[in-house]
């Protein structure tokens, strides 16, 4: 399974979102630090949930990385993330 489809099922089992997507964007940053051959290292992600609606930015930036865990997370170099 890729990283894509792993962080799709950690977010949908923690916060059961009603939008959700995963964007790779390895490819904008070639020759930027971090990024490896074949993507899969600078992510974006697209999340609206209620269980993040009342969480301060820092508190959903932990609470997504959490989810994800650090299996994942030590598995790519950037990800950012639009909570709607």
């Amino acid at each position: 399974m890729g990283i894509a489809k792993e962080m799709e099922t950690r977010l949908s089992e923690t916060f059961a979102p009603r939008q959700l997507e995963v964007h790779d964007e390895s490819e904008q940053h070639i020759g930027h630090a971090g990024y490896q051959e074949g993507g899969e290292s600078h992510w974006r992600i697209v999340i609206a949930a209620e269980a993040l609606n009342d969480m301060s930015r820092i508190a959903r930036h932990r609470a997504i990385h959490a989810a994800l865990g650090k299996d994942i997370i030590d598995r790519i170099h950037a990800l950012s993330s639009d909570v709607r």
